[in-house]
C-alpha cells in the first residue's frame, strides 16, 4: 500500500487516491463511543495541506477552536524513521524551529505517522493529515476531512459558539452532494492529478477536466453569491481551500497554467469572500502552504525552490456583497 501522495501512480501514469481507513464517527449522543465533549478532542493538521486546511476553516467559522484544541506539524516532509526512508509530516523539535507549528503535545510523538502506529500496530497505509484525536481512548477517531467536518458542522453543536451556522442544512443536501462530486473529482483531487500524473495523456485528461470545472464555477458564481445559492455551505469551504492556493502553488508546481484564477472576476472575488468569513482567514498560512509543496516533492521541484510571488492580498476588496 501507498505510504504517500506521491506513490499513489497508477500503471497508466495516473495519480489514484487512496481512501482514508480511520472512519469512526464523533457523536452528540452521550452513550456513544465517541461523543462530543469540550477537551476530548485534539486534531492534528498541517497548515499546508487543503484536506486538513478544511477541518481548521469549521473550527473557526463553528466556533469549536475553545472546545477541540489542534497543532500543525512542519510544513516540509522529513524522515519519519530512522529505519527506514519514508518521507512525512514530522513535529518541530521545539516551538522555536518552525514559526506556527508545534511539537506534538499530547502524546509526544515525533511525526503523524507516530500517532498512526500508536492508534494502530498493524496500520500500513498512509500517514495523513488530519488527523481527529481521542485523548480519553488514545486512538485516531477518524482521518477522512469530509467526514471529519461533518462532525464539527453538527455533533458539537452543543459546545459550539456558532450552533446555529448549518453548513449542510437538509433542503440543501442533495445539491451540496451533487456539487462536492464535481468539485472533488474536477478541482480538489483534479489538482493532484495534474502534478503527480507521469505521463501526457493522463495530464492532458485532467487538466481538460480541471477547467472544465473551473469554468462552470465561475458561470454559477455569476448568478448567486455561493455555490448552492445564498448561504455559505460545506460546498464552498470545500472549493475554497483548492483557490486559495492555485495560484500560488498549483499554477506553477502542479503545471495547472491555462488560466489564473484571478483571471476569473467571480472566482477570484468569491475566494476572497470566503476568506474574509468567520476566522477563516486565520486558518490559511501561505508560507506553510509554498513551504511544503515547493520543497516535499523533490521529483517535481529537485532543488526545493520556493518562487517569491505572486502574494495575493486575499484580504482586498471584493464585489460579492452585490447578491446581498
Amino acid at each position: 500500500m501507498s505510504r504517500s501522495a506521491l506513490e499513489e501512480i497508477a500503471k497508466t501514469g495516473a495519480f489514484v487516491r487512496t481512501p482514508s481507513v480511520f472512519r469512526e464517527f464523533v457523536s452528540r449522543d452521550s452513550n456513544s463511543r465517541f461523543p462530543a465533549q469540550s477537551g476530548r478532542y485534539h486534531l492534528y493538521v498541517s497548515y499546508a495541506c487543503p484536506w486538513a486546511s478544511r477541518c481548521l476553516a469549521y473550527l473557526k467559522i463553528k466556533g469549536l477552536d475553545h472546545a477541540i484544541s489542534f497543532t500543525s506539524v512542519k510544513p516540509v516532509w522529513g524522515r519519519t524513521k530512522e529505519t527506514d526512508e519514508h518521507m512525512g509530516w514530522i513535529f518541530p523539535a521545539s516551538d522555536a524551529e518552525e514559526p506556527d507549528a508545534e511539537p506534538d503535545p499530547i502524546n509526544e510523538a515525533l511525526s503523524i505517522r507516530a500517532l498512526y502506529e500508536l492508534a494502530s500496530a498493524n496500520y500500513s497505509g498512509k500517514y495523513t493529515v488530519p488527523v481527529l484525536w481521542d485523548k480519553k481512548l488514545k486512538t485516531i477517531v477518524n482521518n477522512e476531512s469530509s467526514e471529519i467536518i461533518r462532525m464539527l458542522n453538527s455533533e458539537f453543536d452543543g459546545i459550539a459558539e456558532n450552533p446555529t451556522l448549518d453548513l449542510y442544512p437538509p433542503h440543501l443536501q442533495p445539491q451540496i452532494n451533487e456539487v462536492n462530486d464535481w468539485i472533488y473529482d474536477g478541482i480538489n483531487n483534479g489538482v493532484y492529478q495534474c502534478g503527480f500524473a507521469k505521463k501526457q495523456e493522463p495530464y492532458a485528461q485532467a487538466v481538460e477536466k480541471l477547467y472544465e470545472a473551473l469554468d462552470r464555477c465561475e458561470e454559477i458564481l455569476g448568478k448567486q453569491r455561493y455555490l448552492c445559492g445564498d448561504a455559505i455551505t460545506e460546498a464552498d469551504i470545500r472549493l475554497f481551500v483548492t483557490l486559495i492556493r492555485f495560484d500560488e502553488v498549483y499554477a506553477v508546481h502542479f503545471k495547472c497554467n491555462k488560466k489564473l484564477i484571478r483571471e476569473y472576476p467571480n472566482l477570484f472575488n468569491y475566494t476572497k469572500d470566503i476568506f474574509q468569513t468567520g476566522g477563516v482567514g486565520s486558518t490559511v498560512n501561505m508560507e506553510h502552504i509554498k513551504k511544503h509543496y515547493y520543497g516535499s516533492h523533490p521529483s517535481i521541484n529537485p532543488y526545493g525552490i520556493v518562487p517569491h510571488g505572486p502574494n495575493i492580498d486575499f484580504a482586498a476588496p471584493h464585489d460579492r456583497d452585490r447578491f446581498s
